[in-house]
């Protein structure tokens, strides 16, 4: 057979020649080669590729990898330390890992927020949602305007739908549906013969409000940090704070921030109230934690009170004044040797573990004259406890917050402190590389355990420091970032929107009224759900339950099954009798006078019977009785409409 094949073929080829080659019955495109690619396929072009990398970029499945990367991305900004946060625990952080180091520095993980493959991230999500939601939103405002579609021409072929007969007129069974639909807050309008409704468009109302909410936040967090500014400043009580640059401890701002709107206000720490717990496993736990503050807004505003406590903060114009941290300050006088109160203050130390125990410098930089005249400095380790607990491992230490038995550790130098340098100084440090030590009586540093009252008599009669009392301390983190508002209401907004888009289903309603053959108003009800939904049936049966109010079913007519009419039970099988009457006796005939059909014709007797008609189950009409569309028995499994009357 394949020898006889090649031979027609070869016989074809001698006929029809180069012609006979190209014979054939496909369809043949023909490209230029300037438009083809390699391996024949067609070149996309430079409009081509820019094309499919913005329907690319602008599709939802991209979209959610960009926000997941969003995600991914911020990880190390919450785990690695930022330079923008705390540049100090940045270089401690260098310093431990020394190896990481370089590999961060290159990925900019010490400056996430701000680095280029974020920034990049960031850029490509704000452009992808804009692109999603511009089509959209064109094509929600087309279908608010549009009116629900037209009736399908078989409703019982929907998943849900129900049918039943009335005597109620076909108009008045229509304006019926008309306002019961409508007093449950459908789109309706009748087309034909049918009322068409819809419901649910708050579905993709919803989905654009998560869009644009989302593109807010986008826009509200860009913002926070162009324009955001944020410092810190310790006061003690008794002193104040003035929102000018230059009484800030520490001071960042966005890259766009003026320094000319710090909003003008200022306040004073009148008291700091610290209680804590004494007894019980809670020990030390703190209760009361909060600052008491008079302040004024603006120049001359009038002095207000309030109070400032932990994640309430006091807001002035727009600026936030949070509590964050809380120590003590002893209160110390030097004298010089000849008993002249040289310096008189409350010095801050930096608590070092949760019972408050302190740490820091006591500096002296002008005023002390030694023995012979001579200007000079001093300088004082000092370690404090608010409640003295004996000695621990060379140190004292603290057994309680709350000061009860508070004691300050003081050791003596005198020389250059090195603030004349020029040259930044950290104020809880002090810096011996130019001073020298005062001697105790056996040669060693001089230092001593001070309880409120007592003195340190410096070495050679150079003078004195007193350990007076003790102030409390508060440290304020002064932030103003104008998109926090905007982000919360995003937020909020983005929630909403989403619950929307879960739960709010559209759905299609349809009522059919028209008069059947016999003059009976046949009724038809469908619903279409957009999406999968258990409630779609559910709340059909409680339309058609609602609407046979007006249009009540119809009751069976004398003759029984004789009369061409559909099933006023839509859960009846569409069988043509119960599976369980094939055992049944016949019933007997009906009266002998036959009743004829609409079209004039007298019905004949099913065979094999002696002219009584079959009997359907339910009510249901015989086989060669006539339906109208619609009219047939409805299957409970395609349509269980749980509110029809039967």
């Amino acid at each position: 057979m394949s020898n006889a094949n090649s031979t027609d073929e070869r016989e074809r080829e001698s006929v029809h020649g180069a012609a006979g080659e190209r014979l054939s019955t496909a369809p043949r495109e023909e490209r230029p080669e300037s438009d083809t690619g390699a391996g024949g396929l067609p070149a996309m072009g430079v409009t081509g590729w820019v094309r499919w990398f913005w329907r690319q970029l602008t599709s939802m499945r991209v979209a959610l990898i960009l926000l997941f990367l969003l995600s991914l991305g911020a990880i190390p900004g919450s785990l690695i330390p930022q330079t923008s946060v705390d540049e100090v625990k940045v270089q401690a952080f260098k310093d431990q890992h020394t190896t990481l180091t370089p590999l961060y520095e290159k990925l900019q993980l010490f400056d996430v927020y701000s680095s280029v493959w974020f920034s990049a991230i960031y850029i490509l999500l704000f452009v992808s949602l804009i692109g999603c939601i511009v089509p959209r939103t064109g094509q929600f405002v087309g279908q608010l305007r549009s009116r629900p579609p037209g009736a399908p021409k078989r409703l019982t072929r929907l998943p849900a739908h129900t049918t039943w007969r009335t005597e109620a007129e076909p108009d008045e069974v229509r304006e019926a549906a008309l306002l019961t639909l409508r007093g449950r807050r459908f789109r309706t309008h009748t087309v034909g013969d049918a009322v068409a409704a819809e419901k649910g468009y708050l579905r993709e109302a919803g989905n654009l409000v998560f869009h644009l909410a989302l593109i807010v936040m986008l826009v509200a967090f860009a913002a926070g940090q162009l324009f955001k500014s944020e410092g810190g400043k310790l006061v003690v009580e008794g002193d104040g704070f003035s929102n000018t640059l230059t009484q800030y401890d520490d001071f960042k701002s966005g890259s766009l921030y003026d320094p000319d709107s710090l909003a003008p206000f200022s306040f004073v720490l009148d008291d700091f109230a610290g209680t804590y717990e004494k007894s019980g496993p809670q020990r030390g736990t703190p209760r009361t934690f909060e600052a008491r503050v008079t302040y004024n807004e603006g120049a001359d505003g009038p002095d207000r009170t309030g109070v400032i406590k932990v994640n309430e903060p006091l807001v002035v114009d727009g600026t936030k004044v949070y509590l964050i941290a809380h120590g003590y300050a002893p209160v110390v006088t030097v004298r010089d040797p000849k008993g002249k109160v040289v310096s008189r203050s409350a010095v801050p130390l930096l608590p070092i573990d949760n019972n408050v125990t302190s740490t820091g410098a006591i500096k002296v930089m002008d005023g002390y004259r030694d023995k012979a005249g001579k200007k000079t400095q001093l300088g004082f380790k000092a370690f404090f406890v608010p409640t003295f607990a004996g000695h621990g491992e060379g140190q004292m230490f603290s057994q309680f917050p709350g000061p009860e038995f508070p004691v300050l550790a003081l050791s003596a130098y005198h020389g250059s402190l090195g603030v004349d340098s020029g040259l930044a100084q950290n104020v809880y440090q002090l810096d011996t590389s130019k001073m020298k030590e005062f001697k105790d009586e056996n040669g060693e540093l001089l230092k001593k355990l001070l309880m409120p009252g007592e003195k340190l008599d410096l070495s050679d009669g150079a003078g004195s420091i007193t350990f007076e009392g003790v102030e409390e301390w508060a440290s304020f983190q002064i932030s103003q970032q104008p998109g926090n508002g905007w982000a919360l209401g995003g937020a909020i907004a983005a929630i909403a929107g989403l619950a929307g888009s879960l739960f709010i289903q559209r759905r299609r309603v349809w009522v059919r009224a028209v008069r059947g053959a016999d003059g009976v108003t046949v009724v038809e009800m469908a619903g279409l759900g957009r999406s999968e939904s258990a409630r779609l049936p559910e709340e059909l049966g409680d339309l058609a339950a609602a609407l046979t109010a007006t249009a009540p079913v119809a009751p069976e007519s004398p003759e029984g099954s004789d009369s061409p009419q559909t099933s006023e039970k839509p859960e009846t099988p569409e069988s043509p009798q119960k599976p369980d009457a094939a055992d049944e006796p016949p019933e007997p005939a009906p009266e002998p006078e036959q009743r004829r059909k609409p079209d004039g014709a007298s019905r004949p007797d099913a065979p094999g019977e002696t002219g009584a008609p079959e009997k359907k189950g339910d009510g249901a009409t015989a086989p060669d009785a006539p339906h109208e569309a619609g009219s047939r028995p409805v299957d409970p499994a395609e349509a269980p409409a749980e509110g029809a009357e039967k």
